[in-house]
């Protein structure tokens, strides 16, 4: 049985989990949820550790986020086959997590070196003569890190990295699906040197949660997952500093001047699948001028059937299967109701269990699930625009703002998107699914409140703390 973390030891309880194969069902994993009584001996040995942890020099920080990062690297295959097994992503996109986890942890501990505080002259009016201001950025407390099944080691990396640089403990509770990822980075976090209680990993059921949400002693919540969820947590504790990383149903415009059509249309095909869609900047929606309608149609179909599914552990294979069989038939049922309403079903549209075919869809009416929400499935909606300003207000016609891709090579139009656009970002010549660990990633609207990076998420877990120095011959 896999252990999990309490205060970095690990421990265990009668309340015994299986950890199942989405592909077929086997069982690939076993560990156990948390009792009330751990999740609280957690939680007080991070509020004892607060103190202790923000004094940790930056280089006791750097190092152990440096231990983590080396570490995963020398087991990247182990852990690439462990996410693939409790998550069914194909080896070959868990293999690319686990190098970003990689690159979480580093950029972490260059962050760490790098977070020092600045100074200000104060003496710019006569009645401050002498003064000068340090600030520097201090952690809010104790950090409660809830993360989804998607990504089950770089998004935990997200919540733990950006923490331990900071110098606040966090207690960890990974997705139910999916524990065994943050439980094995939990082991390599147990072979560094950082403070009893700064960190946990507490694997407990959804419906126990909100007790940890609503705890006083954890002031900073960081949540990736549901939109329905994740405002709940805000309006529950309304005075935490809650930072949510939601969903979306990522656009992307071929513009007029766009030539490279083979290009748009594999990258369009790959990135709506990659993850079998459960990808939260998965491109859902297609805006194509009407210049190159008819051969991105085309492309895009051939790109997409080209797409191989199958066993997630076979190495060729391109698109697994989803969480669950119940994921698949909402994605199914989805599909359905939007040909019901009049959309073209120009290829895929089966299900096989927890597996859904690769499927494209043109013309569904705009208040049809597959346009409106987040189908979070293997599915893209095709739509045909007369102008670029068209394609940027369909991309603004959401409830979502997370990224958006842009197709072009005019400077003018790249700059126009970035400012019209109501996302979190914009990216240029590429898909929306395109995410650097480093860079601030987060969205308007529904899409959620604050940034995940590094640097941002450090932002996010402290606050300016200012000391005025008096007599000083500036």
């Amino acid at each position: 049985m896999t252990p999990f973390y309490i205060a970095g030891r690990p421990a265990t309880s009668d309340d015994v989990v299986d950890i199942r194969h989405p592909f077929d069902g086997r069982v690939v994993g076993r560990t156990a949820y948390a009792t009330p009584e751990q999740v609280e001996t957690a939680v007080a040995a991070a509020t004892a550790a607060a103190n202790v942890a923000a004094a940790l020099p930056a280089s006791a920080r750097a190092a152990a986020l440096d231990h983590v990062s080396a570490r995963l690297k020398e087991r990247a295959e182990e852990v690439a086959r462990l996410i693939t097994a409790e998550n069914g992503k194909p080896v070959k996109w868990s293999r690319g997590e686990v190098g970003r986890a990689v690159s979480t942890f580093r950029w972490a501990a260059e962050e760490a070196r790098r977070f020092s505080g600045s100074v200000q002259r104060l003496d710019t009016d006569p009645a401050a003569t002498g003064r000068m201001a340090f600030v520097k950025r201090v952690p809010r407390g104790p950090v409660l890190g809830i993360s989804p099944f998607n990504f089950p080691l770089n998004l935990v990396a997200h919540k733990v990295a950006p923490a331990i640089a900071v110098g606040a403990p966090i207690v960890l509770k990974p997705a139910p699906a999916t524990p065994l990822s943050a439980l094995l980075l939990g082991e390599i976090l147990a072979e560094t040197e950082l403070p009893e209680g700064m960190w946990s990993v507490v694997p407990v059921p959804n419906d126990r949660a909100s007790a940890l949400v609503a705890d006083p002693r954890l002031p900073v919540v960081s949540f990736t997952g549901s939109g329905p969820v994740g405002w709940q947590i805000r309006d529950a504790v309304p005075r935490k500093h809650v930072t949510l990383e939601l969903g979306g149903n990522a656009a992307v415009v071929v513009c007029a001047d766009w030539d490279d059509l083979d290009w748009a249309a594999t990258r369009i095909a790959t990135f709506s699948n990659y993850q079998a869609g459960q990808s939260c900047i998965a491109v859902q929606r297609v805006y194509v001028h009407e210049r190159h309608y008819d051969a991105v149609a085309d492309k895009l179909v051939a790109a997409v059937e080209a797409q191989r599914t199958g066993d997630p552990s076979d190495d060729a294979t391109d698109v697994g299967p989803l969480i669950s069989e119940a994921a698949a038939e909402r994605v199914e049922a989805w599909v359905n109701e939007a040909v019901a309403a009049g959309a073209k079903l120009l290829t895929g549209g089966a299900r096989d269990g927890a597996a859904y075919a690769p499927t494209v869809l043109a013309g569904a009416p705009v208040a049809t699930k597959v346009v409106a929400e987040e189908v979070f499935g293997p599915v893209l909606v095709l739509e045909r625009i007369t102008s670029d300003e068209e394609g940027f207000a369909a991309v603004n016609d959401s409830q979502y703002g997370l990224q958006a891709g842009v197709f072009t090579r005019r400077l003018d139009r790249a700059f126009e998107a970035h400012r019209v656009l109501d996302v979190g970002g914009v990216i240029v010549g590429d898909v929306p699914s395109y995410r650097a660990d480093q860079m601030p990633y987060g969205g308007s609207k529904a899409s959620g409140v604050g940034r995940e990076g590094l640097a941002s998420a450090m932002a996010d877990y402290t606050e300016e703390r200012v000391m005025v120095l008096t007599g000083l011959q500036l």
